[in-house]
């Protein structure tokens, strides 16, 4: 049914053809001779495919004509409709369609004037009001009246095929904006989700950093009260400080991650190396640190980053490693900074190194143009990572 309407045009404008030619055909013979019906109904037929089918269209306008040319048929006013084949072809038609039916005008103006009738054409253009175009041409006899009706023709033709043709690169011009457009909306569409997916990625690492690093700390803190003596009451109000003074910086820190994604102002994020280290032995745990070369000024996107990567190494630290053996901090300042953590394994075995953590401090490292590298050793079970961050924007 839905295809049915859409041929309802194609079907209205092939009646209204034959309906026209049947007419001319009546008035010029007083009947209805089936040459010249056959004539109109091959045009009316060829003008209903010229839109769904223009190939099949100028297949039956040349079958028309060769029906024309062998019958004798005198030339009709209607076969001007071919006109509209010549639009449809130049404006549906595939590559080929357009090339065949383009050489087909001055190819089919030719046949026409050489075989058909003179004075049927001129009794044509005479019906029309145009046949002083050539008249003095026919009077003279000869092959003049011949170009001029050919010339005629091509015209007749010509100026809708070049139409069609006009609107066919026109509508693959806006086609072409459209995709254009499209493709713009779409890689659009895509950044945006890249960038949403790059901010949740960088909340998950912030909030692992920060969360894991303070239960650590805190966890390190609360295993070290259960060594002191039942009567140190102060060294146990000191461990219950430090607890409640980690869990306090862990607080700020995640209201400080959560607004930088929430488009509020958000406070400065930590950069303080050294409050790291400090937290740390807090906890009761063993930090040796050592700094070599002179401390640069970093902008403060990269020294979040080195403060980020460092908290995680020391969490990696006191979650993974020995509590009675210390942890090893060295900064170099060497063109870039060199951040060295080493610490001294529970065991051996394959695990306990912090993988989640590593492909965060990876990513963070990379995302400004530095590395990291990482080193277990089994003799004695130690495990080294070594970060480089740039001291400036790149």
């Amino acid at each position: 049914m839905k295809d049915a309407r859409r041929w309802l045009p194609d079907v209205l404008a092939g009646g209204l053809t034959l309906a026209i030619g049947l007419a001319e055909v009546r008035r010029a013979y007083d009947d209805l001779p089936p040459a010249p019906v056959l004539v109109v109904l091959g045009v009316a037929v060829a003008v209903a495919l010229s839109r769904r089918m223009p190939a099949a269209a100028l297949a039956v306008a040349w079958l028309t004509g060769g029906v024309q040319v062998v019958n004798d048929v005198d030339p009709l006013l209607t076969e001007g409709l071919l006109a509209v084949v010549a639009f449809g072809c130049a404006r549906w038609g595939r590559v080929a369609t357009v090339w065949l039916s383009g050489l087909s005008i001055p190819a089919g103006a030719a046949l026409a004037v050489l075989f058909l009738s003179p004075y049927a054409f001129y009794d044509a253009l005479l019906a029309v009001g145009i046949g002083s175009f050539v008249e003095e041409a026919y009077r003279s006899g000869g092959y003049d009246w011949r170009l001029a009706v050919g010339v005629l023709g091509v015209a007749v033709l010509a100026t809708p095929w070049l139409a069609g043709l006009a609107l066919r690169f026109a509508a693959r011009s806006q086609d072409s904006r459209r995709s254009q457009v499209a493709a713009e909306a779409e890689r659009d569409q895509a950044e945006e989700i890249a960038r949403l997916r790059e901010d949740q990625a960088r909340l998950a690492r912030d909030v692992h950093d920060v969360v894991g690093h303070s239960l650590a700390v805190i966890l390190a803190q609360a295993e070290s009260a259960q060594y002191l003596e039942d009567a140190d009451t102060q060294g146990l109000k000191v461990t219950m400080e430090n607890i409640a003074t980690s869990a306090r910086s862990s607080l700020d820190d995640v209201r400080q991650v959560l607004a930088s994604t929430s488009g509020t102002a958000a406070p400065a994020a930590p950069t303080d190396l050294d409050s790291l280290v400090e937290g740390v032995r807090a906890s009761g745990h063993e930090v040796l640190t050592t700094e070599i070369g002179t401390p640069q000024p970093m902008p403060p996107e990269l020294a979040a980053v080195a403060f980020r990567v460092l908290q995680e190494m020391l969490t990696n630290a006191l979650k993974h490693g020995r509590r009675d053996q210390p942890v090893s901090v060295e900064r170099h300042w060497e063109g870039d900074l060199r951040i060295e953590v080493r610490n001294t394994l529970v065991d051996a075995g394959p695990g306990g190194t912090g993988g989640q953590g590593l492909d965060g401090m990876r990513r963070r490292l990379e995302a400004v143009g530095g590395r990291l590298d990482v080193r277990r050793r089994t003799d004695p079970p130690t495990f080294t990572a070594t970060a480089w961050v740039p001291v400036r924007a790149r």
